[in-house]
């Protein structure tokens, strides 16, 4: 199913509707959930938009069209963009991801997200193998941060060697030659890496 938006012209102000009212209802109450998640009042809205509390109150119940400029104001204050606001998922199949594993020199990887992800990160679970040795120091831009599941990673970060236990995180920056490797027995971790760290660590660890 999609979705039509147009435009009109009332009382000298532009306004947006929708032919669904499904993706009106949704909108609507993705505005109230994330002034919600950001714990906000009406009243601290308004404070942030110079909107009266009655407009804001009459945009979430539905009783007032959002106009144009009224939309640019919340997305602003909101943190996001009409683009998401709007955004439609045609296929509630794709939610559910299910990994499936590759194996390569001692290590194998869940990837968590879609490699055609519109988010600027990439998530995988790592089943490390202890190796006689440290893989080779790599270097990229960005940042690499992982969780310990199970057992103990050895990072090497410069010329430091850092044990990162069950229960622990590590964050630092890739520009320091660094590896990741299981410290004597198998160790299971969640990793993110932004997208080149991630095509760093598959040119290391091809599958």
């Amino acid at each position: 199913m999609h979705s039509c938006l147009q435009y009109s012209q009332a009382n000298g102000r532009v306004c947006v509707m929708s032919t669904d009212t499904n993706l009106e209802t949704l909108v609507r109450s993705r505005l109230k959930s994330m002034r919600l998640a950001l714990g906000w009042s009406l009243d601290e809205l308004a404070r942030r938009t110079q909107l009266g509390v009655s407009t804001l109150s009459r945009i979430e119940t539905g009783n007032r069209t959002i106009g144009i400029d009224v939309l640019q104001l919340l997305c602003r204050a909101l943190q996001t963009d009409i683009g998401a606001l709007l955004a439609v998922s045609e296929d509630h199949d794709d939610v559910v991801i299910r990994p499936v594993p590759a194996t390569a020199g001692g290590r194998t990887v869940w990837p968590l997200t879609r490699h055609d992800s519109s988010q600027g990160v990439l998530a995988a679970k790592w089943r490390l193998q202890p190796t006689g040795s440290p893989d080779n120091p790599q270097v990229h831009p960005g940042h690499d941060w992982f969780f310990v599941l199970s057992g103990t990673v050895r990072l090497v970060l410069g010329d430091r060697t850092i044990l990162v236990d069950e229960g622990e995180a590590a964050e630092f920056s890739t520009m320091t030659p660094h590896s990741i490797t299981a410290h004597r027995r198998p160790a299971e971790i969640l990793t993110i890496f932004d997208r080149t760290g991630h095509h760093a660590h598959l040119i290391n660890h091809p599958f």
